[in-house]
C-alpha cells in the first residue's frame, strides 16, 4: 500500500508541476475546477445524495457557483484584492466554525447531519478552495505561490506521519480520527516552522520588506487550517460511515481524500499573503 500511494504521490505531484508550469491562467482555472469537480462528485455521496442524478445536479451547481466567483472577481484579468478578500475572510470563518464541529463532535453532528447542512458544507469547502487558489495565480511568480502552498501542506502532513508514528501517544481527535496524535501535529508544526524559516531565506529582493514573523505566522496558520480541512472531511466520512470518500486514487482514496488539507489551507494562505503585504 505504500509502494502504491508513493507512486501515485509521485504521478499527481508531476501532474500538477507540469499544469503549472505550462498551463495559461484560464486553463488553469479549468483544470482546478475540474478537480474540484471531481470532489464534489464525492462530497455529494457524503452529503446524502444516492442517485447518478442528484450527484450531477450538484456537481453542476458547484461548477456554476465557481463559474460566477470567476466573473464577479474578474479572475481571467487582473482581480482586485478587495473583491476577493471578503470571500477568503468569509472562508477562513467558516472554518473556524468547522473547528468547532470538530471539537464537539459527535454533539455537533446535530447541527449538520440533514442533507441541506452537508450539501452546504461542501460548497464552502470546495468553491473557496479553488478560488483561492485561482486568485493565487494572479500574484507575482503565482504558480510558484500554489506550490509553497501544497509544499506547506505536505510538511504538515509528512511531518506529522512521522513524528506521530514515532512518538504518538496522545489523542488529538480520537473519536474523529483516531489514528492522528498531539505529537503528530506538534511534529508536522515544528517541520512547517523550519520550512517558514527556508522561505523566508529564498525570498527574493522585492519581497524583502516581508518579515521572518510574518512568513512563519502564514505558514502555521496555513498548515494549522489544512489540519482542521482534514480533521472536517474525516468528520463527515466518519457519520456517513465511509473510510475513503472515493476510490480513485490508489493507495490515497478518492480526489477528496487528497484536496481534504488543501482546501482548508488554501484560502488561509492566499488571505494571509493579502494581510502580510505580498
Amino acid at each position: 500500500m505504500l509502494k502504491q500511494r508513493v507512486i501515485t504521490g509521485l504521478i499527481m505531484a508531476g501532474l500538477f508541476l507540469a499544469a503549472v508550469v505550462f498551463l495559461p491562467l484560464p486553463a488553469l482555472a479549468v483544470a482546478f475546477g475540474l478537480v474540484v469537480a471531481a470532489g464534489s462528485w464525492e462530497w455529494s455521496r457524503l452529503a446524502g445524495w444516492q442517485s447518478p442524478l442528484t450527484r450531477s445536479v450538484y456537481v453542476l451547481v458547484l461548477i456554476a457557483l465557481i463559474a460566477a466567483l470567476y466573473h464577479y472577481c474578474q479572475l481571467g484579468n487582473d482581480p482586485l484584492p478587495e473583491q476577493v478578500q471578503p470571500f477568503l475572510g468569509m472562508a477562513c470563518l467558516w472554518w473556524s466554525f468547522a473547528l468547532l464541529w470538530v471539537k464537539s463532535y459527535p454533539l455537533s453532528a446535530v447541527l449538520w447531519r440533514t442533507v441541506f447542512m452537508r450539501s452546504l458544507m461542501g460548497f464552502l469547502i470546495l468553491a473557496p478552495a479553488w478560488l483561492a487558489a485561482v486568485f493565487l495565480l494572479s500574484f507575482p511568480r503565482g504558480g510558484l505561490l500554489v506550490v509553497v502552498m501544497v509544499l506547506i501542506v505536505a510538511a504538515a502532513d509528512i511531518g506529522a506521519y512521522f513524528s506521530g508514528k514515532t512518538f504518538g501517544k496522545h489523542k488529538l481527535a480520537e473519536k474523529v480520527s483516531p489514528a492522528k496524535t498531539w505529537e503528530g501535529f506538534w511534529g508536522g508544526m515544528a517541520g512547517c516552522v523550519l520550512l517558514a524559516v527556508l522561505l523566508w531565506y529564498l525570498l527574493p529582493e522585492q519581497s524583502a520588506h516581508i518579515g521572518l514573523v510574518s512568513v512563519i505566522a502564514v505558514t502555521v496558520t496555513t498548515a494549522l487550517a489544512s489540519v482542521v480541512g482534514d480533521l472536517s472531511v474525516s468528520m463527515v466520512k466518519r457519520e456517513t460511515g465511509v473510510k475513503d470518500s472515493g476510490s480513485l486514487l490508489p493507495g490515497h482514496g478518492g480526489v477528496l481524500d487528497r484536496l481534504d488539507s488543501i482546501c482548508g489551507a488554501a484560502p488561509v494562505f492566499a488571505l494571509g499573503l493579502l494581510l502580510a503585504g505580498w
